[in-house]
C-alpha cells in the first residue's frame, strides 16, 4: 500500500504507461485533472501531454502506520484484528490513517463542485480513491466482494448527475493494446475515460 508516499514512476512504470492510450474521444476536449502525488501527475501528463489541473481530492487513502506496508503481511501479522477492523467496511481506518468513508466524503465534494462544469473530465488517481467512486455509484458498503474487480491498467467510466450522483457506465476498459498486436494499432474501442 503506497498510499500517499510521493514518488514518481518507477522505469516499468513508465514503459507501461508509455503503452496506454485512451479510447477513442467523443466529442468535446476533456478537462485532464490529477491526484497531486508524482506518480499520478507523471501519468497524466504521458497520456494528455500536457500538465493536468491538480484536484486534492484525487490524493490516495491515507494508509496511516500502514503505508508501505503488504495487505497480505498485515493480515499475517495482525490476523483476527486486522480482519476485524476489515469487517468494517466503509468504517476500516488504519492506524493514523483514514477511512474510505472519509475518502468518498471528500471526493463527493469535490464531484459537487463538477456539476456545473459539462465538459468532459479525465481524472488521474489511485486505487483507494477508485473504489470510493465505485461505492459511491453502486452503493457497495466495502464489505464482501465489490461489484466488480478494479483491474490495473484500465479506466473506469463514470456519468456525473446533479446531486452529485454518480453512474458506473463502463469498468475496466484497457488502457494498452494486447502485447501481440504493432504499435500502430488503433486503441480498442470503448468508452472514454471520463466523468460527465
Amino acid at each position: 500500500m503506497q498510499g500517499r508516499r510521493d514518488v514518481p514512476l518507477s522505469a516499468a512504470g513508465r514503459a507501461e504507461v508509455a503503452r496506454w492510450r485512451l479510447p477513442a474521444e467523443d466529442g468535446a476536449p476533456a478537462r485532464w485533472l490529477s491526484s497531486p502525488l508524482a506518480r499520478a501527475v507523471e501519468t497524466a501528463r504521458a497520456l494528455s501531454g500536457a500538465s493536468p489541473d491538480l484536484a486534492p481530492a484525487l490524493i490516495e487513502m491515507d494508509w496511516g502506520a500502514w503505508e508501505g506496508q503488504r495487505l497480505a503481511d498485515l493480515r499475517g501479522r495482525l490476523g483476527e484484528a486486522f480482519t476485524a477492523n476489515e469487517r468494517q467496511g466503509l468504517d476500516f481506518r488504519p492506524p493514523g490513517g483514514e477511512t474510505p468513508r472519509e475518502v468518498m466524503a471528500r471526493v463527493t465534494r469535490w464531484l459537487a463542485s463538477l456539476a456545473d462544469d459539462g465538459r468532459p473530465i479525465v481524472a488521474v488517481t489511485h486505487n483507494g480513491v477508485l473504489r470510493a467512486l465505485l461505492a459511491l455509484a453502486t452503493g457497495w458498503d466495502m464489505t464482501g466482494k465489490p461489484p466488480v474487480k478494479l483491474r490495473p491498467a484500465t479506466l473506469q467510466r463514470f456519468v456525473l448527475e446533479r446531486g452529485p450522483r454518480l453512474a458506473l457506465l463502463a469498468s475496466n476498459v484497457p488502457l494498452a493494446p494486447p502485447l501481440s498486436a504493432p504499435r500502430s494499432a488503433p486503441p480498442p474501442p470503448g468508452p472514454s475515460a471520463a466523468l460527465r
